[in-house]
């Protein structure tokens, strides 16, 4: 069994072992982002079950070659139907206590398996499987690092093309192409790029707004290589730079740099959180700072751990976050700043790379 396959079998051992603990007999995962963790099947639909001996991929015809390449590690089996398929292997054992990854089951599905089930039980985890994918491997981290890279190389190629006239749609576009040339799978989010006033919106979806000297420009955008993502937001001012602007930059750069130095195995996300958010309160702005300061990124572009205000988790070495601390002025502009790092023994590992002083262009 190759490399690959020893981390996916190390990581289902690492999920049997919760069974105790939480009384069940096994465990059903919905979420395709975890089965990819857990097997390595990158199929756009299945299920996965792991009972304490076995590991068993439901997929449909359109997988089966797929599965058999890529999830050495699971007994891969065919359903017409899903439920079915699921519910005939259920039955086959005298186990009766199944947990399932409720946040990726709807309700439909739910209530389907639950009327033909019988005695058994279904269990919903939340909390108790949320930081599964959390702690990255070094293989994992190596990807992202690669994904990072990608990324930060494209915006760094995009800043010629950005020039009064051309719209938040055209460079867009072209950031997407970069993505893909420069080596990347694609964007591992829809890119955000927004000019002026729409610069106040945290996720503004690009439009044809077309920059005009003196705006500021957020670009929000990561790259996706074999899985993995990246996330990094850089903000930029066309032509002219007026004091106002300027030292919101400066307040918002201090906010992120803060946070940056607070994240640090055994800190509480809530913590670096509020590391951000107290110099922008200091300034006064504490109202228009509107989201957390981060958030885990892995197969997912947004995944545990929340560094947000309300989150009770701990930072550990190996998880990947990002800081991004951000202000939005409504009708205005607003400046975001955005890496994305390696929770170290020691501190962090930045893997994004593109500089974040002010850039005038």
């Amino acid at each position: 069994m190759g490399h690959e396959q020893n981390s996916y079998c190390n990581r289902q051992t690492r999920v049997r072992s919760m069974f105790p603990v939480l009384g069940l007999d096994g465990i059903i995962f919905f979420d395709l982002r975890t089965i990819r963790y857990l097997t390595g099947f990158s199929g756009s639909d299945g299920v996965l079950l792991l009972w304490a001996d076995r590991t068993i991929l439901f997929v449909d015809g359109r997988y089966q070659e797929q599965a058999a390449r890529q999830a050495d590690s699971a007994e891969i089996r065919l359903y017409e139907d899903k439920v079915t398929g699921l519910l005939g292997a259920l039955s086959d054992e005298g186990k009766q206590n199944f947990g399932f990854d409720a946040s990726s089951l709807s309700v439909d599905l739910y209530l389907s398996m639950t009327q033909r089930l019988g005695e058994k039980k279904l269990t919903p985890l939340g909390e108790e499987i949320r930081l599964l994918r959390a702690i990255k491997e070094d293989a994992e981290i190596d990807l992202m690092r690669k994904a990072a890279a990608v990324s930060s190389e494209s915006v760094l190629s995009l800043f010629p093309s950005i020039r009064p006239g051309v719209s938040e749609r055209e460079l867009v576009a072209e950031l997407g192409y970069l993505l893909r040339k420069n080596g990347s799978d694609g964007p591992s989010f829809p890119i955000i790029a927004a000019s002026g006033e729409n610069s106040a919106l945290p996720h503004a979806a690009p439009g044809g707004r077309r920059i005009q000297k003196g705006d500021i420009l957020i670009i929000d955008c990561g790259a996706i290589l074999e899985g993995y993502c990246s996330d990094e937001t850089v903000t930029v001012v066309l032509g002219s730079l007026d004091p106002e602007k300027k030292q919101a930059y400066a307040v918002v750069r201090e906010a992120h740099q803060e946070a940056l130095d607070a994240v640090r195995p055994g800190v509480s996300c809530r913590d670096v959180d509020g590391k951000a958010r107290e110099r922008i309160e200091r300034a006064g702005w504490g109202q228009f700072f509107s989201h957390g300061t981060g958030h885990g990124v892995g197969l997912d572009v947004h995944e545990a751990p929340r560094l947000s205000v309300r989150s009770d988790e701990v930072l550990e070495e190996g998880m990947v976050v990002t800081v991004e601390p951000g202000v939005y002025f409504p009708g205005k502009w607003g400046i975001r700043i955005e890496d994305m790092v390696v929770v170290r023994h020691d501190g962090i590992e930045i893997l994004s790379r593109v500089p974040k002083e002010l850039k005038v262009l």
